[in-house]
């Protein structure tokens, strides 16, 4: 008799192969004990590794319907792992780079990450609600179209924040994308507090209506994670690279994986419940 294939068990193994080879640049330099944003980095590395893998293990528990929750929550992170391995190396190889003790700011790596894992964020918000309720499909245009704003402002700021602040141009240089940024992310929450996502959740189950809540505060307070660490690095005094970082790095690890869990929780509960 044939032995039966654990799909869980297999996921798992196969994931574990991909981000032994996925990490090896990571390993190339070695990580200074006292360099507190290296750390971070191998930290949020090494969880959105494991929150790749038991999402993908835990795809298998839950019913139809939250399959595909499930499987993005494990796509964001399994992408963030990805990219945290090379920004990490970037960080730590530059440390050693005159000026000695300063690392360079992985810009490119990070808002190629965040150009695939916000909208991914954003997709949770529809699927979460359309596996229980009708949503219609003009919420998720609009919170994709404005994460792309965010991100692309963002983007513009941070590429051109050193010179900008050099030259003395910095209110057009970084505090303009900045202010263009926040007001995307503000309409991102109205959409989700007053627009057509708070219509769309009152029709949906209380379990999904607290993941919703849940979902939503983590937009509003974990996100204004990122403009505090903006305004770190490039808003104080001059540019602070390490704090920069390391407040994105908090940021991250907190944005998508404890996302991810939330969903998992809820397809769970109301798994259990059909």
């Amino acid at each position: 008799m044939l032995p039966i294939i654990n799909i869980g068990e297999l996921y798992m193994k196969l994931l574990l192969i991909l981000g032994s080879v996925l990490a090896l640049p990571a390993f190339a330099a070695d990580l200074d004990a006292g360099d507190l944003t290296g750390v971070s980095f191998w930290l949020v590395s090494a969880a959105m590794l494991a929150s790749t893998v038991f999402f993908f293990v835990e795809r298998d528990n839950v019913s139809a319907k939250w399959k595909t929750s499930l499987t993005v929550a494990g796509l964001v992170t399994g992408i963030a792992f990805m990219h945290y391995m090379y920004m990490r190396n970037v960080w730590v190889t530059s440390m050693g780079v005159d000026p000695v003790g300063v690392g360079d700011s992985p810009i490119v790596f990070r808002y190629v990450d965040w150009l695939l894992t916000v909208p991914l964020l954003m997709v949770e918000f529809y699927l979460i609600l359309a596996a229980c309720t009708n949503v219609a499909g003009s919420l998720f245009k609009k919170l994709l179209g404005a994460s792309l704003v965010m991100l692309i402002a963002g983007y513009i700021g941070e590429s051109n924040g050193s010179a900008a602040i050099d030259s003395g141009v910095a209110v057009t240089g970084v505090m303009l994308p900045f202010a263009i940024g926040m007001a995307a992310w503000l309409y991102m929450i109205y959409e989700l507090w007053m627009g057509e996502g708070k219509s769309a959740v009152t029709s949906a189950s209380p379990a999904v209506n607290s993941a919703y809540s849940a979902m939503m505060w983590i937009v509003i307070v974990g996100w204004s994670i990122y403009p505090i660490g903006y305004a770190a690095g490039y808003l104080m005094t001059g540019v602070d690279t390490a704090n920069l970082n390391l407040i994105y790095n908090l940021a991250d690890f907190v944005n998508k994986i404890l996302f991810g869990l939330i969903i998992w929780h809820v397809a769970v509960k109301e798994s259990s419940n059909a």
